[in-house]
C-alpha cells in the first residue's frame, strides 16, 4: 500500500514538472512581451516659436445704460394708467395716477393754515414793535409759521406722489399695474430701460488688465448680426480683482437703428492691436486638462514625463505656453491619454 502511495506521488510529480516545462514562456518571449506592453505609440512635435498678437478677444454680457425700477411713494388705488410695455417715454413723463381726493383736502387744509400762522405773525411783529408782546411770543409765532409752511411743503409732495413719473428717458420695459390696483409706498410701479448707449460688461485677466486703458477702442460683434460690428471704447476698469482674480470692464457704446442691440444679449468684444511678439507655441490638442491647469507630455529618452505648464493667449488652434517647456522640447501630440507619466513610448511620426 505505501509503495503504491509512493508511485503514485511521484508520478504527480513528474507531471506537474513537465506541463510547466511546456508552457513556460520563453526569456525571449517575455521580453518581447514586456517591449509591446510599455512602449506606447504616440505622435509629437518640437516646441515651436511663433508670431502672436498682442489682441484680445472677451465674451460678455451688454446692459442697458439706464436699468430704472420706478416706485410708488404713496398709498392708494390706482385710478389711471397712461403708459404701456414698449412706450417710449421721457423724464418726468406720468406713468399712473393714484387717487387723490384725500390729498387734495390735506393741501387745502394746509394751505389755510399756512395763511393763518403767516398773519398771526406779521400781525406778532407789529405787536412786538409797539412793546405789547414779550420776544418769545413773538418766538413762538415765528415757530408756529415755520411749522405751518413745513405741513404745506409736505402736503404739496403727497399730493405730488399720487402722479407717479418715471426719472429717466427710456422704454416701458415691464408695468405691473392696473387701474383699480392697490399700490404701497415701495411697490414696483414699471421698469424703464435706456438702450440708447449701451454698456458692455465683462471680465478680464490680471495680465490683461495692464493691456487695456479707458478710452481704448473697441469692436463688439454679436451672433445676432453676423459680419456686423459696432464702436464702443472702454469706460472703466476695476481697480480690485474679484475672488477669481479677475477684473471687471465696462465698455461703452452707441445702439445702432439699423441693426438695434438689447439688453441681455451676449457679445464678444475685440481690444485690436497691431503689434506681435514671439512666444512658445503648441497645438491646443496636445493640452491636458484645463486651460488654467494646463499639461503635456514631454518627451526624454523615450519616456513621456508629465509637464505642467503656464498657458498665454490663444491664436487659432494654437497656444501660447508662458512657462513649464522651452523651444526644441519634443511634445506629445496625439496618444497622450494612454500615457501615465514615465511611461515608454514609441513616436509613430517623425
Amino acid at each position: 500500500m505505501k509503495r503504491r502511495l509512493f508511485t503514485f506521488s511521484f508520478l504527480a510529480i513528474g507531471l506537474i514538472v513537465i506541463v510547466f516545462l511546456i508552457f513556460r514562456p520563453s526569456k525571449t518571449q517575455t521580453v518581447t512581451q514586456e517591449k509591446i506592453i510599455g512602449d506606447v505609440p504616440v505622435s509629437v512635435m518640437q516646441a515651436k516659436k511663433g508670431k502672436i498678437s498682442n489682441s484680445i478677444s472677451l465674451i460678455g454680457v451688454i446692459q442697458a445704460n439706464k436699468d430704472i425700477n420706478v416706485i410708488s411713494e404713496t398709498q392708494g388705488l390706482v385710478t389711471a394708467v397712461r403708459v404701456k410695455v414698449g412706450d417710449n417715454v421721457h423724464q418726468e413723463t406720468v406713468l399712473a395716477e393714484v387717487d387723490d381726493v384725500i390729498m387734495q383736502s390735506n393741501l387745502a387744509s394746509a394751505e389755510i393754515n399756512y395763511l393763518k400762522a403767516k398773519r398771526d405773525y406779521e400781525r406778532s411783529e407789529v405787536l412786538f414793535q409797539e412793546n405789547s408782546i414779550s420776544a418769545s411770543q413773538l418766538d413762538l409765532a415765528r415757530l408756529q409759521l415755520k411749522a405751518a409752511e413745513n405741513q404745506l411743503t409736505v402736503a404739496k409732495k403727497q399730493l405730488n406722489n399720487t402722479k407717479i413719473t418715471t426719472p429717466v428717458t427710456g422704454t416701458i420695459n415691464t408695468r405691473n399695474v392696473e387701474v383699480g390696483t392697490m399700490v404701497q409706498p415701495g411697490m414696483v410701479i414699471a421698469n424703464v430701460v435706456d438702450i440708447s448707449t449701451l454698456k458692455v460688461k465683462l471680465n478680464i485677466s490680471e495680465r490683461e488688465a495692464f493691456q487695456i486703458r479707458p478710452g481704448d477702442k473697441v469692436e463688439v460683434t454679436t451672433d445676432v448680426y453676423p459680419g456686423v460690428s459696432f464702436r464702443g471704447n472702454v469706460d472703466n476698469i476695476a481697480s480690485k480683482a474679484d475672488e477669481a482674480h479677475t477684473y471687471a470692464v465696462e465698455l461703452k457704446l452707441q445702439n445702432s437703428k439699423e441693426h438695434p442691440l438689447k439688453a441681455g444679449m451676449f457679445a464678444r468684444a475685440n481690444f485690436n492691436s497691431s503689434d506681435e511678439r514671439d512666444a512658445i507655441l503648441i497645438p491646443r490638442e496636445a493640452l491636458i486638462g484645463s486651460i488654467r491647469n494646463a499639461q503635456v507630455y514631454l518627451i526624454k529618452n523615450s519616456q513621456a514625463l508629465l509637464q505642467p505648464v503656464t498657458i498665454g493667449r490663444q491664436a487659432g488652434q494654437e497656444l501660447e505656453v508662458i512657462d513649464g517647456i522651452a523651444e526644441g522640447d519634443v511634445i506629445v501630440t496625439n496618444g497622450q491619454y494612454n500615457l501615465s507619466n514615465n511611461s515608454r513610448v514609441v513616436k509613430i511620426n517623425n
